[in-house]
């Protein structure tokens, strides 16, 4: 019999703690023993997640109490805004507790990368050293043993996935990488602003950010890692009117003349044991297409090559909610536990 883990869910009111909330619901080695939301603190959590009525009969919000969660929980989630996990993840790490975090605030090994991109000093560069960047196609072996796990940005996870074999194997200009990811509403979050509410989205195909996204720097220090090389990524999302799903369309340039055979050698060889990502080649629907991921944690990989230009596409196809965020968590929290990885994540996407 598997052991029971109870876990906390700090900013649980949001989309990715709803989205924890109810992968977790139905994990067979995790009790969620406490919550936390400051504008909900004292109500049940069905009064926010309207779905998971008849879930979590009893367990209500509260303010945040570190006494409190140290009492109830062993490893505790994080869904906060950028910026707000500063305040409490060092007293966290202190108590004993694991942390997986799914903001930004320690996914940059580099302190000075965060005035760049977030405009702030990072005050705590010994825990950007010691975090480990969870994604686990790249870094199970640290999260296995990590303190601290920083969850990837949903751009991020599909233009890395979508890049990695290519990458790895050194197909491609390094310092020539542009990366446009589609990403439906919920990326915005759960308080509407003008340019996230959905009506303001609904019908709409609309870059933003496209002077330079910070996801890019994401995706410069994990394929630098990879490649130890020099590595140059423009990232260019666009607000479309889905709610879910993210699609990276990451372009890129061939170094040499390669036939097709590689190419897929190089995305069998990378991820022929990964069971969350699936190559879509060849058969419908043809290339990865978000609308085959939705309520997944699986990542849906391809390419396509222009031989007149030397151009190679990398795609991957993810619901930006789940291995964009909560089940890429999870996975996370599964191999840091010893569990079986996929253990709460084996629902298969929806259709239609």
């Amino acid at each position: 019999m598997l052991m029971r883990i109870n876990v906390g869910i700090i900013g649980a009111s949001g989309y990715t703690g709803g989205e924890l909330l109810r992968i977790l619901a139905n994990h067979p080695s995790v009790e969620v023993s406490y919550v936390t939301s400051r504008e909900h603190a004292g109500k049940p959590l069905h009064y926010v997640h309207y779905n998971l009525r008849g879930y979590y009969k009893g367990l209500r919000f509260h303010e945040f109490k570190l006494d409190e969660l140290t009492e109830k929980a062993d490893v505790v989630f994080l869904s906060l805004p950028h910026g707000v996990s500063l305040k409490y993840v060092p007293d966290l790490l202190n108590t004993g507790i694991k942390v997986i975090d799914l903001s930004a605030d320690f996914r940059l090994k580099d302190p000075s990368m965060y005035k760049f991109w977030y405009g702030f000093e990072h005050p705590y560069p010994d825990l950007l050293s010691k975090a480990v960047y969870g994604l686990p196609e790249i870094h199970r072996d640290e999260i296995r043993n990590a303190s601290l796990v920083a969850s990837p940005g949903c751009n991020a996870t599909a233009t890395i996935l979508a890049l990695l074999p290519v990458a790895r194997a050194g197909l491609i200009d390094l310092n020539r990488i542009v990366s446009d990811v589609k990403v439906g509403s919920s990326e915005g979050g759960s308080k509407p602003r003008a340019g996230s509410h959905h009506p303001e989205r609904e019908g709409a195909i609309r870059p933003y950010d496209a002077e330079g996204h910070r996801h890019a720097a994401e995706v410069e220090q994990e394929l630098r890692l990879i490649t130890k090389a020099d590595v140059s990524v423009s990232l260019v999302p666009y607000a479309v009117s889905s709610v879910r799903g993210a699609l990276a369309s990451v372009h890129s340039w061939l170094v040499r003349e390669v036939d097709d055979v590689e190419v897929m050698k190089a995305y069998v060889q990378t991820y022929s044991k990964e069971h969350f990502i699936r190559l879509v080649r060849a058969v419908p629907p043809g290339y990865p297409d978000p609308k085959y991921v939705i309520g997944s944690n699986y990542a849906d990989v391809g390419y396509a090559v222009e031989r007149r230009l030397r151009r190679l596409t990398a795609f991957a196809a993810i619901d930006n909610m789940v291995k964009g965020a909560a089940g890429q968590a999870v996975q996370a929290f599964n191999i840091m536990a010893g569990f079986e990885e996929t253990l709460g994540l084996e629902n298969p996407p929806l259709k239609p």
